[in-house]
């Protein structure tokens, strides 16, 4: 069985890489046609549109307290990073954008010394320190002509969409464990998509801007965005949480930069040499963070 997990755990993963790592050139896209926070709305609404026949099976299986569980995954571990990334994107490249995603295995490690009650060694407070002195010094040679404040203005929204998804994959884990992964999916976007689909038909003028052809192209990419990238990879993303472990399920960010980087590249933005040297130290940090030595507390 356990043999079994790991080639399931690593045939999602993998694919989940090539996924995820497109994101971010089509959040750029998409930014070509909408403004970021229509990008981030229509993400959440179209996931929740597509899931939502899943969601109205779902409903009937949970109780009161599962459902809030469900609402504050929801809002921290998808509403929140759909704004954020869509946001970052208009200050930074996408190329950029997929390089610090990195660093969700590491706050992954943070935040699970509070849900798992680990016992940090010396390397692992190293680690955290490496990791984060990587993504400073990326954050810093990417910024050119903009300059260090610039960048990390818009950095740090990927920074705390980073804390999100490390926050939600430790909750899931913890307080999600007794809910199959198309319920915690498909609700998840169920709760945080009935007010999104609102604000959109309502109060927003993307209505408006569907009428228009030349926008199709962009909610074309949005919707590959939300189908495959968002609501497909989900689903595959919550399987891969319950047979594994958090941090080999963050880990799937380890790759993603690559991916971006080679989107960016063939899109035109600019890779600089140096990024390497930083991107390297950010991965040095997380794999020092995810060694297997660390031991619980003793009760």
């Amino acid at each position: 069985m356990k043999y079994s997990n790991n080639f399931i755990s690593w045939a999602i993963l993998l694919p989940l890489v090539i996924i995820w790592g497109s994101s971010f050139i089509l959040i750029k896209k998409s930014l070509l046609y909408f403004t970021a926070v229509e990008v981030g709305i229509l993400r959440i609404t179209i996931t929740f549109l597509f899931l939502l026949p899943l969601a109205i099976k779902s409903l009937k299986k949970i109780n009161k307290k599962q459902r809030n569980y469900l609402i504050l995954s929801g809002v921290i571990g998808s509403l929140i990073p759909s704004f954020m990334f869509a946001i970052a994107q208009t200050g930074i490249n996408s190329l950029l954008a997929g390089i610090l995603n990195s660093l969700t295995p590491l706050f992954t490690l943070i935040l699970g010394l509070y849900f798992f009650k680990l016992k940090p060694t010396w390397y692992n407070i190293v680690g955290i320190i490496i990791g984060l002195i990587g993504a400073l010094g990326l954050i810093y040679v990417s910024g050119g002509d903009q300059g260090f404040v610039f960048n990390i203005k818009y950095a740090s929204l990927i920074i705390i969409a980073t804390v999100c998804y490390a926050f939600n994959v430790n909750f899931i884990k913890v307080y999600l464990k007794d809910i199959d992964t198309i319920t915690i999916t498909s609700l998840t976007f169920f709760f945080v998509g009935v007010p999104s689909l609102i604000y959109v038909v309502a109060f927003s003028e993307i209505p408006g801007k569907l009428l228009d052809e030349d926008n199709l192209m962009g909610f074309g990419y949005i919707s590959i965005l939300s189908i495959a990238g968002t609501g497909l990879a989900l689903l595959a993303f919550n399987k891969l949480i319950k047979i594994s472990t958090p941090i080999f399920a963050s880990s799937v960010t380890y790759l993603i930069p690559v991916v971006a980087i080679i989107w960016g590249i063939i899109d035109g933005e600019i890779f600089k040499p140096l990024y390497i040297l930083w991107f390297v130290l950010i991965l040095i940090g997380v794999l020092m963070v995810n060694t297997k030595s660390r031991k619980p507390h003793k009760t």
